[in-house]
């Protein structure tokens, strides 16, 4: 995290926000609406339209640690929000632009994640390259 928020603060992003998230510390059945937020209504409890991490760090800096947690439910989303650069909440009609640098990080090996089909080879190239 101390790498990825120096990177941050050295950067054209270092006035908009630095959001790190531990992936493994969020719950599967709550991962969605964590990382692109959702419309009231959307669920039980879902008393107003809320923010995800990704529209709370449009124009600056999403820092993904322990990116291998993600399931792979979860990394398809990822991939698609990276590659579209759009986000849609739960619940919601239409998706909103987002602009993020995303950092990532994990402790785990990602290769022989990827040998045993448990992390997407096309997620670990876009975040590997970008």
């Amino acid at each position: 995290e101390v790498a990825a928020r120096l990177i941050h603060a050295n950067s054209s992003r270092k006035d908009k926000s630095f959001i790190a998230v531990n992936c493994g510390a969020i719950p599967e059945n709550l991962m969605e609406s964590e990382f692109f937020g959702y419309k009231k209504g959307a669920f039980t409890g879902a008393a107003q339209d809320t923010l995800g991490l990704f529209q709370a760090a449009n124009g600056g800096t999403l820092f993904l640690d322990e990116v291998a947690d993600l399931p792979l439910a979860m990394q398809v989303k990822l991939l698609r929000a990276i590659q579209e650069k759009k986000v849609r909440a739960v619940g919601g009609t239409t998706e909103e632009s987002v602009d993020v640098r995303i950092i990532s990080a994990t402790h785990k090996n990602l290769n022989d994640m990827m040998e045993k089909g448990e992390f997407r080879q096309d997620l670990y190239y876009r975040l590997n390259v970008i």
